[in-house]
């Protein structure tokens, strides 16, 4: 497995796999939209020629943001969320920003255990952040020194 900037040849495999994972996907126009903003980091995973996850975040004044993150059903459990957000975070400090924060379910307990290995912690709840279902949002940050 290999990780890589996103580029336009990876916008519709995105797109199917936000389909796949979420309740509400992104829309194809709108991860597009992604590669023209300066605010804006997305990392593919491929394993040969496909994409079997990606993260992407937004940054302002050394903050970032993880907008998204996804890994194939059938590609989970080998490590690519931890390596994709390992490499997202060594990437935000090589831009020099200091911090990454992130929305997670309550109810999803493997990614929260995941982000707590990972140096995360809860600084926060938004109520009834998720629609379907609704649910609230747990916020997580994770900062570092650069």
């Amino acid at each position: 497995m290999r990780i890589v900037l996103m580029d336009e040849s990876h916008v519709a495999a995105i797109a199917e796999l936000e389909k796949l994972c979420f309740h509400d996907p992104w829309s194809e126009k709108s991860i597009a939209t992604e590669l023209s903003s300066k605010l804006s980091l997305w990392l593919v995973a491929m394993e040969d020629d496909t994409l079997v996850g990606y993260v992407g975040s937004q940054s302002v004044l050394g903050e970032s943001d993880m907008m998204n993150i996804a890994v194939h059903p059938e590609h989970r459990c080998k490590g690519i969320a931890k390596a994709l957000v390992t490499t997202l975070v060594a990437e935000l400090a090589a831009r020099g920003n200091h911090s990454l924060m992130l929305e997670v379910r309550p109810s999803n307990a493997p990614a929260i255990a995941l982000y707590e290995k990972m140096g995360f912690s809860q600084v926060g709840r938004r109520p009834n952040y998720y629609r379907n279902p609704k649910e609230d949002a747990l916020i997580l940050r994770k900062e570092w020194h650069i």
